[in-house]
């Protein structure tokens, strides 16, 4: 196996590069020319049966990759003992939370930025993917399909909207009806219902859909959340429950003695713990190298999105698709996806790129997106079009999720290469990760059930979703609710105040769009920003300087140029 991976290397890499068994892992090292030669040569590496690819080759001329962190430091968490430390506050580090609040420890859960779902779990479509694309026998399709059936209940605990749409994949070619023997067997084999239908049948499911499709397939389990609103119920539900949130603290370096992890150097302090999980996103490769885990390499793939106006969102009503059907490719290929709130999602793209955080976008990508997708929805176009956005998937070379007890160090566990379907297996990989949590901590400590957990959660009031009457007793009730500050969205300030208020401490903009959508609207933020800004200065009790964007340094005023006065206006009368 290695013989043929340096062959490989020498062939396509250069002569300098080599490869080496590390472990039960293969390790490659060199240098390249280019990035799409490093992902080949890690994806040709991972087929020969290792337990993981850490590919070491380097990029010739590669900047230093930018990672964002906080720039301050403090004492906050100096010698900080906890139970359980959790590296990441994504969807899968917030629902571990959720899930080991049920317990008599202590948890803390730490994370680099200024609140949750700040990276990957903001910066998807939401889809809940029902399960047919991922390989029969992987840790991705039990998962998923296990995480989907979960999502039923979560989404009731946490008062979590969940739109059971399904999802419906069109073609437009009669030979593909050949394939419909093998996709019954692979949806058997993982457990997923499917429905065949023809070209009137997929009309009564999608009446817009492209004149020249001739069938489809529905599965009717795929579903929508707000992946961003998701991540937060968890947190809050965990915070509730005693879970500590340690915001803007960055894992800077991991002590182990005798393979076991002694402590956690931040910005923030030592933090002493008994059990370390591995929640880290693109960065959990990193951690693992950190604590003396090495066994995988993430190789960051960028998706695009474009977002369409709310106003066209009647022209679809399941999760639609026109894909290639190749299941050996590394991404689905992207759909058309309508979020809980109404908005037509399009994409995303699939791009191979060397940066952890590069949220770039293209005019070039989207406009192909809607070329593509178009022909899928005949009621779409790029004048639809409101805003777009990327996010960061975090791929190993196994493509595969890495759910385990590390193999070396003794209490670290790792919830790692989890892509899409993500959002989807969350509730799934949670599950897993309390049990393994309990069985490591166990050897330090008894854990124990609580003797009362609240498992359940429920937002604040949105007037927007509400009959006129009701709409009328809560504004009598609370004045505030009747005040709109968001005017594309409906958003009014007591909704703002209720998110200030949340059991996690937050202070920023995106914080609270994360929990309310002001500014995604058709303005994207044009009208309401300058008010949002003064309802977290008055609520913080802070200047209106001090309001950021997104944490750290983000700040959007300077200072003021003019201070108003009462004689400044009668001069003007």
């Amino acid at each position: 196996m290695k013989r043929k991976i340096d062959i490989y290397l020498k062939k396509n890499i250069g002569k300098s590069a080599t490869s080496s068994e590390y472990r039960k892992s293969i390790l490659l090292e060199g240098e390249a020319d280019s990035w799409s030669k490093i992902i080949s040569a890690g994806k040709y590496a991972a087929k020969f049966g290792y337990k993981g690819v850490i590919n070491k080759i380097s990029l010739k001329g590669f900047s230093e990759d930018y990672i964002s962190k906080p720039d301050f430091t403090d004492g906050k968490f100096n010698n900080y003992n906890t139970d359980v430390l959790i590296i990441g506050g994504g969807i899968i580090g917030c629902s571990i939370a959720r899930e080991l609040s049920k317990y008599n420890i202590n948890i803390l859960l730490i994370d680099k930025e200024s609140d949750v779902a700040y990276h990957t779990s903001s910066r998807n479509d939401g889809m809940i993917h029902p399960g047919l694309v991922p390989k029969p026998g992987t840790k991705k399709a039990f998962y998923n399909v296990r995480g989907n059936y979960l999502w039923e209940k979560i989404s009731e605990e946490l008062d979590i909207e969940l739109h059971r749409t399904g999802s419906v994949i069109t073609y437009d070619k009669k030979f593909l009806n050949i394939i419909k023997p093998f996709l019954k067997m692979r949806a058997d084999k993982n457990g997923v219902p499917i429905e065949f239908l023809n070209k009137d049948e997929v009309l009564k499911y999608e009446p817009f859909s492209s004149d020249d499709i001739v069938g489809g397939i529905r599965l009717p389990t795929a579903g929508i959340v707000s992946p961003y609103k998701a991540t937060v119920a968890y947190a809050e539900n965990a915070a509730v429950n005693g879970v500590v949130f340690g915001f803007n603290t960055f894992a800077e370096k991991i002590n182990t003695v005798n393979g076991e992890i002694i402590s956690v150097e931040t910005n923030r302090g030592k933090i002493l713990p008994k059990t370390v999980i591995n929640a880290a996103g693109v960065y959990s490769d990193i951690i693992a190298q950190m604590a003396g885990d090495m066994f995988f390499s993430i190789h960051p793939r960028k998706g695009q999105i474009a977002i369409l106006d709310k106003k066209y969102g009647n022209s679809l009503y399941s999760i639609l698709s026109r894909p290639n059907l190749n299941f050996h490719s590394d991404t689905k290929g992207g759909g058309l996806v309508k979020t809980v709130e109404g908005n037509i999602l399009v994409g995303p793209s699939a791009e191979e790129i060397p940066y952890r955080e590069d949220y770039s976008t293209d005019y070039k990508t989207i406009i192909s997106m809607i070329s593509k997708h178009e022909k899928a929805l005949n009621r779409i176009n790029k004048n639809q079009i409101i805003t777009y956005f990327s996010g960061i998937r975090a791929a190993n070379y196994e493509e595969d999720f890495i759910i385990e007890k590390s193999d070396y160090i003794k209490n670290l566990i790792h919830a790692a290469g989890i892509q899409s379907p993500g959002i989807a297996s969350a509730p799934a990989v949670s599950e897993e990760i309390e049990k393994l949590t309990v069985e490591v901590l166990s050897v330090y400590k008894e854990v124990k059930r609580k003797d009362k957990w609240i498992n359940r959660r429920f937002s604040s009031p949105q007037p927007l979703k509400l009959s006129i009457k009701d709409r009328g007793n809560l504004i009598l009730k609370n004045p505030d609710y009747g005040k709109i500050i968001c005017r594309c969205e409906e958003i009014s300030r007591g909704e703002i105040i209720d998110a200030l208020k949340s059991p996690l401490e937050i202070s920023d903009l995106d914080s609270v769009k994360r929990r309310t959508r002001t500014g995604m609207g058709r303005c994207q933020g044009g009208f309401c920003t300058p008010l949002v800004m003064q309802i977290i200065s008055e609520f913080k009790n802070e200047p209106l300087n001090s309001v950021t964007k997104k944490g750290h340094t983000s700040f959007i005023l300077g200072e003021k140029t003019k201070e108003f006065t009462g004689d400044d206006l009668n001069e003007k009368v």
